[in-house]
Parts: structure tokens; sequence; C-alpha cells
């Protein structure tokens, strides 16, 4: 076979010698790719395009469930709200109702405390009536002996 050197050195040697060696490293080379690509580089790249897809879908699913998440806690936020609003409404009608009793009580107290009052009043002019009544006659005599004994003689 002719040996076509591609460079050559000061000496007239060539630096690289292109014969059927070559072609024979070739064709190892691409025997080697085959082999290399049928049995280590797809079955990697494909293990790498199964992680890949099995983390987007966690990832999706991970979203998606966030999302449910988010609107069951916005719903469950709603409801407390509203049965917050019940509760503050139902509080309210509770204090008033107790307001409302309260007044009554306490004005049916000040009716009958004002009426026991106004009953002893009545009672005690009867009977501050009673005995001036009664002490009256008596006054006129007392207050002539009181005079008498003050003066030191009888007074008329």
């Amino acid at each position: 076979m002719d040996q076509t050197p591609l460079v050559t050195i000061a000496s007239g040697q060539p630096l690289i010698d292109l014969d059927l060696t070559a072609v024979v490293q070739f064709a190892l080379f691409l025997l080697v790719y085959v082999i290399a690509n049928k049995l280590l580089f797809k079955p990697y790249l494909a293990l790498r395009e199964r992680r890949k897809a099995g983390i987007e879908g966690a990832r999706a699913e991970a979203e998606r469930m966030t999302a449910t998440a988010d609107a069951k806690l916005a719903e469950f936020e709603k409801s407390l709200a509203v049965a917050r609003d019940r509760a503050n409404e139902e509080g309210r009608k509770v204090r008033a109702a107790a307001a409302a009793h309260e007044k009554d009580v306490t004005d049916k107290a000040r009716a009958s405390a004002q009426k026991a009052i106004d009953e002893a009043q009545e009672k005690m002019r009867a009977e501050t009536n009673a005995a001036r009544s009664q002490l009256m006659p008596q006054a006129d005599a007392l207050a002539k002996t009181i005079a008498s004994k003050l003066l030191g003689r009888e007074v008329a």
C-alpha cells in the first residue's frame, strides 16, 4: 500500500502514516460506538428521561395537591368566618336579651321598692297623725305645767 506522509519532519520521516491499520481502528471505533450506544448510552439516557418524567410528574402532583389544599383552606376560612359571624350575632342577641331581662327585673324591683317606700311613708304619716292627735290634748296640759314650774306661779 502506498504510504503518503501527511506531515514530514526535517529528517524525511513521516509523522503520521495512513495505512490499513487506520481503517481497522476506525472500524473498531464504530463497532465500540454502536455497542456502547446500544448497551450504555441509550439505557442511561432512557433512565434519565424516566427520572425527569417522574420528577416532573411528582412536581405536577405536588402543585395540584397544593392548589387543592389552598382551595380547601380558603373554603375552611370562609366557613369559619361565617360561623364566627353567626356566633357574634348570637352573642349580640343573648346580650340584648340579658339586658332586656335585667332592665325588666330592675324596673320591677324599683317599682316594688317604691311601693314599699310609699306604703311605709303612708303608714308613718298615719301613725304620726294618730300620735299627734293623741298627744295634742296632753301637750296643752304639759305646756301649762312646764310654764308654771318655770315661772313659779300658776299660768292660766
